[in-house]
C-alpha cells in the first residue's frame, strides 16, 4: 500500500470536532487464525479500497456523508504478550466509542474480536450494564459455537459461543453452513440461538421460502442489536482472500437485503463489525467487497438518522 493510500474511510474529509455521528474503528487483530493469515492486514485495505466505493445510496436524498460527520480512528494496537490481554486491551480501545454519541463500526481483524466488543457494549446507555438486552446477528459462514479451537477457548472460532458467555440475550445466525457436530447439538439445545442455515436459505428445492422466512423474523427485530458480519458468510468467490472462505453463501445482494430489513425494523441497531477481512495478492476484490458491506450498513444508519430526523 503506497504513501498516498486514503486515510480515512470512503477518502471523507474530516473536521476536528468532539464528537462524530459516524464512528470507523479498525482493529488488526490477529493471533488465533487457523488457516488463511493475512487479517492484521484487512481493516487498512478495506479502508484503502473504500476509496473505489461510489457514494450514492438508493435510500439517501444525496451522496454521503449526507451532512454527518465521520471520523475514521487510529487503529488498535497493543503489544501485550498474552492472548488475553490484548482481548482486554480492544474492550479499553471501544469503551469511549461506546456511549452513544457515534454509531460505531468496527473493521476487522478475526471474528474473535467479538466477546471484547459485547463486554465494551455493556456501558452503552441503551443497555445500562445489562447485555441480556442485546441481540447479535451473526452472519457468518461458520457456527462459532465451539468450546475451543486448537485447545484455545477465545479463539475466532469460538467468538459466539464467548459472547453467548458475556450474557447476550440473543443470536440470531444467518448462513452458517459450516459447523462440526457439538456446535449443532449446542445450537440446538440452547434457546438464545437460532439458526438459519445457508442450506435453508439457498437451496433450489426449497425455492424462496427459506429467505422469505428470513426476512420475515428480521422484520420482527425488536430493542438493542449489534450486527457481527463475518466476511466469509458471503459466497466465497466474492471474498477469495478471506481466512476460510466456503461456497454457498450470501449473495451481495443478498447482503443488502438482510441489511436493509434489519435498519427498517423496530430494533435499535447499536453498531455492527465487518471481520476476517484479509487483502488479496492479486486482486482487491475480497477487501473491495468488505468496504461495499461496510459502506451500505453506514448508508443504512445515516437513512434512519435522517428519518427520525424528519429530513
Amino acid at each position: 500500500m503506497g504513501d498516498d493510500a486514503p486515510s480515512t474511510f470512503l477518502g471523507l474529509s474530516e473536521d476536528d470536532l468532539a464528537s462524530f455521528d459516524i464512528a470507523i474503528l479498525p482493529i488488526p487483530f490477529e493471533m488465533t487464525t487457523s488457516w488463511g493469515e493475512g487479517t492484521e492486514h484487512g481493516p487498512a485495505a478495506c479502508i484503502a479500497a473504500s476509496s473505489q466505493v461510489e457514494l450514492f445510496d438508493p435510500l439517501l436524498p444525496s451522496e454521503l456523508p449526507c451532512g454527518l460527520n465521520y471520523h475514521t480512528a487510529t487503529a488498535w494496537s497493543s503489544e501485550a504478550p498474552s492472548l488475553l490481554e490484548q482481548l482486554s486491551s480492544i474492550k479499553s480501545y471501544l469503551e469511549p466509542w461506546m456511549n452513544g454519541e457515534s454509531f460505531p463500526l468496527i473493521l476487522g481483524g478475526e471474528h474473535g474480536i467479538l466477546p471484547p466488543i459485547i463486554e465494551s457494549l455493556s456501558a452503552h446507555p441503551k443497555l445500562s450494564g445489562d447485555v441480556s438486552q442485546l441481540t447479535v446477528i451473526q452472519i457468518d459462514a461458520h457456527a462459532d459455537l465451539r468450546d475451543s479451537l486448537n485447545e484455545e477457548r477465545f479463539s475466532h472460532g469460538t467468538a459466539a459461543r464467548r459472547a453467548l458467555d458475556v450474557g447476550i440475550g440473543g443470536l440470531l445466525q444467518i448462513g452458517i453452513r459450516a459447523l462440526c457436530q457439538d456446535e449443532a447439538e449446542f445450537a440446538n439445545a440452547d434457546s438464545r440461538v437460532e439458526t438459519f442455515y445457508a442450506r435453508e436459505l439457498f437451496n433450489p428445492i426449497n425455492g424462496s421460502e427459506g429467505w422469505n422466512r428470513l426476512l420475515d423474523r428480521i422484520d420482527t427485530l425488536e430493542g438493542p442489536v449489534w450486527l457481527t458480519f463475518d466476511i466469509d458468510g458471503l459466497d466465497g468467490s466474492l471474498v477469495p482472500d478471506t481466512g476460510t472462505p466456503v461456497p454457498g453463501g450470501l449473495s451481495h445482494w443478498g447482503a443488502v437485503e438482510i441489511i436493509e430489513h434489519m435498519f427498517a425494523s423496530k430494533a435499535d441497531i447499536l453498531g455492527a463489525d465487518v471481520n476476517e477481512i484479509a487483502p488479496g495478492a492479486d486482486s482487491p476484490l475480497t477487501e473491495f467487497n468488505a468496504a461495499l458491506i461496510a459502506t451500505k450498513i453506514i448508508a443504512c444508519h445515516t437513512a434512519t438518522l435522517l428519518h427520525a430526523k424528519g429530513e
